[in-house]
C-alpha cells in the first residue's frame, strides 16, 4: 500500500471506523438527533456547525484536487445553513458522508509523488501537509463532537 492509499484509509476509518483510536465519526452522530445536533452547550460551537466546519475543508481540498483554485477563507469556515429538522439533518450527514468518501476515493487515486507538489500556493506548503491536515483537523473535531454529543445526551 502506498503513502496515499495508507492515507485514504486512515481518512475512511476516521468517518467509519477501524481506526488506532477506536473512535468514528458517522457512529458517534448515528444516534445524535437535529436538535441535539443543534444545542448549545455553553461557548462551544454545536455539533452542527462543526460537521460543516469539518465540510468546509473537506471540500476546500477536494475542489484543488480536481485543479481548480483554492477560493475557501477561513473567516467562512463556520458559516452555515440552519438545521431546523430532521430532514435538514439528514441531508447534511448525507452529504458529509458523500463528501468523506469523495475525499477519500481522490486521495487514494492520487499519484503518491503529487503530495510533495505545491498547493495552490506555496504558501499552504505541499498536497501532504493539506491532505494530513484534513485528517488531523477531523481527528481534533471529533473529540469535540464527541465529549459535546456526551454532554448534550446527559441533560
Amino acid at each position: 500500500m502506498n503513502l496515499t492509499e495508507q492515507m485514504s484509509k486512515q481518512y475512511r476509518e476516521l468517518y467509519w471506523g477501524g481506526n488506532w483510536t477506536g473512535v468514528s465519526l458517522m457512529e458517534n452522530l448515528s444516534d445524535v438527533d437535529w436538535q441535539q445536533a443543534t444545542a448549545k452547550v455553553h461557548s462551544f460551537n454545536t455539533i452542527a456547525a462543526l460537521i460543516h466546519h469539518m465540510n468546509f475543508y473537506v471540500n476546500a481540498v477536494i475542489t484543488v484536487l480536481n485543479g481548480e483554485p483554492l477560493i475557501a477563507s477561513d473567516k467562512y469556515s463556520f458559516d452555515h445553513p440552519a438545521i431546523l429538522s430532521p430532514d435538514d439533518w439528514k441531508k447534511l450527514l448525507d452529504k458529509t458522508a458523500a463528501d468523506a468518501e469523495q475525499f477519500a476515493r481522490m486521495v487514494e487515486l492520487l499519484p503518491e509523488s503529487k503530495l510533495w507538489e505545491t498547493f495552490a500556493d506555496g504558501k499552504y506548503g505541499n498536497y501532504y501537509r493539506n491532505i494530513q491536515g484534513v485528517i488531523e483537523h477531523s481527528h481534533y473535531h471529533l473529540g469535540q463532537i464527541v465529549l459535546i454529543k456526551k454532554i448534550v445526551q446527559s441533560s
